[in-house]
């Protein structure tokens, strides 16, 4: 029996995606990116942080080009609306969600690491849109995602001259947050994630569901949204076990 493409571990509330395509670099396949899907649609109820990460040296190396459909206008701009989809389930899913990377973070796997919430890379991990050199354009989401990391401008140059970027370049650049020695991303992304976890969910929630959707709005949208953020949060059980366990010098426990 074969392995499965996802393979999920769940310990201490945090639960572990790893892309299991050795053989591909773990590319991506409409299978794999369903498996994806369907754990975000319905993660399980424990799960209060997420870490996606690759496997054999690599994090995913965008899609698998050998198993390439041709498709008309329609059918492109359906399959494209779908790996939206996904990406929004992951950014959107409210869960945090870390990236553990390393080897090529490469179009489809870039697109997907800028889905995620925090970033950290191995030495070995390189970041590229090699898209616009193979005559085609991005459609997984990294117009909007990799490009408000990047600005405009960096990207049409990333996109013209297919240029990749190293892990210590990406940090720099705000493609990894976090830069850790090789075989370190994972231990380094579970440490996050646990850490993350033990925050009060309601505030992760509010905190994943705003901050992207404020920077789309005007000042004044964004204020007011800020405001009712605030009261949400800070009316909440959480807040109430939060001050108390400031003003009694212990660490909180959230629901």
């Amino acid at each position: 029996m074969s392995e499965p493409m996802l393979k999920v571990e769940l310990s201490d509330s945090v639960a572990t995606l790893t892309m299991n395509r050795p053989d591909k670099r773990n590319a991506m396949c409409d299978e794999l990116l369903a498996a994806i899907d369907g754990f975000f649609s319905d993660p399980p109820k424990e799960t209060k942080a997420v870490v996606i990460t690759g496997t054999a040296g690599h994090f995913c190396s965008g899609l698998d080009l050998s198993e390439h459909v041709a498709r008309d206008a329609e059918g492109t701009m359906r399959h494209s609306r779908g790996w939206h989809q996904v990406m929004d389930r992951i950014e959107f899913s409210g869960l945090p969600v870390v990236s553990a990377l390393f080897g090529a973070v490469i179009g489809g796997g870039l697109e997907m690491a800028a889905a995620t919430h925090v970033r950290v890379a191995e030495p070995s991990a390189f970041f590229q849109l090699p898209e616009g050199r193979r005559g085609i354009f991005v459609g997984g989401g990294a117009s909007v995602r990799v490009g408000r990391i990047l600005g405009a401008d960096r990207m049409t140059e990333m996109m013209l001259t297919g240029r990749r970027y190293d892990a210590a370049e990406g940090l720099a650049l705000g493609l990894a947050h976090y830069t850790v020695e090789d075989g370190e991303a994972l231990s380094r992304a579970r440490e996050l994630a646990r850490r993350i976890a033990s925050n009060a969910s309601l505030s992760n929630y509010i905190m994943i569901q705003a901050l992207a959707r404020i920077e789309d709005m005007s000042k004044a949208d964004g204020l007011f949204t800020e405001s009712l953020c605030a009261a949400i949060t800070q009316t909440s059980p959480d807040a109430v076990e939060g001050l108390a366990a400031f003003l009694e010098k212990r660490n909180p426990t959230f629901r």
